[in-house]
C-alpha cells in the first residue's frame, strides 16, 4: 500500500487562497499548489523513482480545495524513497526558499496575481536565479534551484535558454 504524505497548499508561513473567501478559489488554490510543487522540487530536487508529488483535490464542506502531496509506491527504493520524504514533509516556510516570489499576494482581502501559470513561476525563478555571462550564480543555493527546475521543467528551461540564446 502507497505512502501519501500531505505537504500542504503553499510554504506554512505564507498566506495563501481561502476557501469560501478568495475570489475564483479554485483556480488561485491551484495555480499556488502547482507553484508549491515547483518550490519544493527547486529546494529538493524531482521526486526519486517510485515517488511522485502531485496535486489532490479535497472535499470540506465549504467546497473543494487542492493540496500537495507525496506519494511512495510499494515499489520505491527504500533509501532514496525515505530520504526525499524526511527533506519534504515538512514543506517549505516561504516562498524564498525557492528563490519564488509568491503567485498570489492578499491584501484587505484582495488577491493580487502575479502569475497565472505554473509555467511562468518556473520561468521566472530560473530568469531570477540564472548564472551571471562567466557561468557563476550570485547566491550559492541559487544553482541548485536553478539546475533542479531545469531538469524537472524542460519545456520551461527550453524557454529559458532560447531567451538566453536570443540575448547573447
Amino acid at each position: 500500500m502507497p505512502i501519501i504524505i500531505d505537504i500542504g497548499v503553499a510554504p506554512a508561513n505564507e498566506d495563501c487562497a481561502q476557501l469560501g473567501i478568495t475570489p475564483d478559489f479554485s483556480a488561485a488554490n491551484r495555480l499556488e499548489v502547482l507553484a508549491y510543487r515547483a518550490a519544493i522540487i527547486a529546494v529538493h530536487g524531482a521526486p526519486p523513482e517510485g515517488c511522485k508529488l502531485e496535486h489532490k483535490s479535497s472535499h470540506h464542506d465549504f467546497g473543494t480545495f487542492c493540496s500537495l502531496r507525496l506519494i511512495i509506491s510499494d515499489e520505491a527504493p527504500v533509501g532514496a524513497a525515505h530520504a526525499y520524504a524526511a527533506a519534504v514533509e515538512s514543506g517549505l516556510g516561504h516562498w524564498t526558499e525557492a528563490a519564488m516570489a509568491p503567485p498570489i499576494t492578499y491584501r484587505d482581502s484582495i488577491a493580487r496575481w502575479h502569475k497565472r501559470t505554473a509555467s511562468d513561476v518556473v520561468f521566472g525563478v530560473l530568469m531570477s536565479t540564472r548564472p551571471d555571462d562567466d557561468g557563476h550564480f550570485r547566491i550559492e543555493a541559487f544553482a541548485t534551484i536553478h539546475a533542479n527546475l531545469s531538469a524537472a521543467y524542460e519545456t520551461e528551461a527550453a524557454r529559458f535558454a532560447a531567451l538566453q540564446g536570443e540575448l547573447a
